[in-house]
């Protein structure tokens, strides 16, 4: 009995399919819209604008030994100058324009953590040189928490 009715529902099933796409067929193009919606609220989330105010990615290593960043997601910003220590290491100073509850500087399995003082100013002090991501937990206007990461830079 169960083998008819399996069978029954199937035939039922290819039936309704088949009216469904002869009344309201799929929209041709609607896989690479949802695809390309997906990419686009994905980036957005995840990743924010990075431009370079000053210098470039090499003059950490050049002969200023000095970088400046900022990076924004059209909500929050945060600047970033980067200095080489005496001992070859990096220190990262940062400022972000919204409330800050955790700030940490992330490469590979190492991370460095920081809290955001008056202004929004937070530091990092002797980083490994090499590529890091910033990431931050920041409260919005509405008092929704969001995270924040920056793209991949190099201090």
């Amino acid at each position: 009995m169960e083998t008819e009715d399996f069978a029954a529902d199937a035939a039922l099933f290819a039936r309704m399919r088949h009216m469904w796409e002869e009344v309201d067929p799929v929209p041709a193009d609607l896989v690479d819209r949802m695809v390309a919606a997906v990419a686009v609220e994905d980036l957005s989330r995840e990743y924010a604008l990075l431009t370079l105010v000053e210098g470039s990615f090499a003059a950490v290593r050049g002969e200023n030994d000095t970088a400046t960043l900022q990076f924004s997601d059209g909500t929050t910003s945060v600047l970033l100058h980067v200095t080489a220590t005496e001992d070859g290491g990096r220190r990262v100073d940062g400022w972000v324009d919204a409330t800050a509850l955790a700030i940490r500087l992330v490469q590979g399995e190492r991370e460095w953590a920081a809290d955001p003082g008056e202004h929004g100013r937070f530091a990092f002090e002797e980083v490994t040189p090499g590529v890091a991501r910033l990431r931050l937990v920041v409260r919005a206007a509405d008092g929704e928490l969001r995270d924040f990461q920056t793209p991949q830079f190099e201090v």
